[in-house]
């Protein structure tokens, strides 16, 4: 077997002897040999390919947790684990992206002065569907705060109402802070799971999506956990605001299933993140800018599971307010069959009448 010392491996591989010292105690890459009387490591030529993966993945960013499941699986099965890392990375990444930005932003603008002052108008409504017993969807559209929650398991319905009742008194009260805004609606989140925890008792499988805007006067704060969604209707064109928080949306990411086949998965109700249920409740926060024009929709995955995306923007455009868009995006989904309850808050923002 032709070996190598530590410091002509570290050159042929691209990792330090600090980092092959440091691999070797966590038993990510063990020497071939190691001499019994100066403990000085050697390496085997052989294991080149190894190690040469193992500092790729290190420069990718990839923890070491990450690099040792990667490093036991065979090709294939490699390159999914590191599609599927990346997809997280980016998906992570997109959030601080828009947060940086909007911290960039308020420590360089100027006073705005004479700005166009918006304000929201908005419509909620919900319906059970045909086939549910009972709704167990809530919703609310006030001056500042629009919600959707989507409540499963035996007390679905409580859950929802908790989470949606815990961030009402958003909408008293002095306009929030652009720049508090996160914060406020983080706190906000944390007492909605406390309040859904309360009602729901910590039941393992009694929990709520919620997906909120609340308006700040120039910008949109969005909390989002679950699978309901949030879209915005700008120009004419619909853009997802959110990520579906589920098993299936994260296999899409990861390259494991196509669109096509999503739509039939049989987990596609299995969530990855929700208030209560046992799963992780850390939402997704982001700021978004504001023009006039724009038409947001929050929504529960009862519209979006049997009306596609194409039909709801062709919908969204046409509908002249926000309580005909509502009326007919649950009748859409109602004609669609009606599988699940179906919920819809549209909200515009439109040049204040003050």
């Amino acid at each position: 077997m032709d070996l190598l010392t530590i410091g002509a491996f570290a050159r042929a591989s691209g990792l330090s002897p600090k980092a092959l010292r440091l691999y070797d105690g966590l038993g990510l890459l063990r020497p071939a040999r190691v001499d019994p009387d100066t403990g000085y490591r050697y390496y085997a030529v052989a294991q080149l390919d190894r190690a040469r993966l193992v500092a790729w993945l290190r420069r990718l960013g990839m923890p070491l947790a990450g690099i040792r499941a990667v490093s036991a699986l065979d090709g294939a099965d490699a390159a999914r684990e590191v599609r599927a890392y990346w997809a997280r990375v980016e998906a992570e990444t997109a959030v601080r992206r828009d947060l940086a930005e909007f911290l960039a932003q308020e420590l360089t603008e100027a006073p705005r002065g004479e700005t166009t002052m918006l304000e929201l108008r908005c419509a909620a409504h919900s319906d059970r569907g045909h086939v549910r017993p009972a709704n167990q969807d809530t919703v609310y559209a006030g001056r500042r705060l629009l919600a959707v929650a989507d409540g499963f398991g035996p007390a679905g319905a409580p859950a929802s109402g908790a989470a949606v009742e815990a961030l009402r008194f958003l909408d008293d009260g002095a306009e929030p802070r652009p720049g508090s805004v996160l914060n406020l609606l983080a706190d906000a989140v944390r007492g909605a799971g406390e309040a859904v925890r309360d009602v729901t008792e910590g039941a393992g499988d009694v929990g709520t999506t919620l997906t909120a805007l609340l308006w700040t006067g120039s910008r949109l704060a969005l909390v989002h956990i679950g699978d309901s969604r949030a879209y915005l209707l700008r120009g004419g064109e619909l853009f997802r605001i959110t990520q579906d928080h589920s098993v299936v949306q994260s296999l899409l990411d990861e390259g494991r299933l196509t669109p096509a086949e999503a739509e039939s998965h049989p987990q596609r109700s299995l969530l990855l993140k929700a208030l209560g249920a046992g799963v992780p409740s850390d939402p997704e926060l982001r700021l978004r800018e504001a023009r006039p024009g724009d038409r947001y929709l929050l929504c529960s995955d009862g519209l979006t599971g049997v009306v596609p995306d194409d039909r709801i923007r062709e919908l969204l455009a046409e509908a002249p307010d926000p309580e005909t868009a509502v009326r007919s995006l649950t009748d859409a989904a109602n004609a669609a069959g009606g599988p699940d309850n179906v919920s819809c808050v549209v909200g515009d923002t439109v040049p204040s009448a003050g």
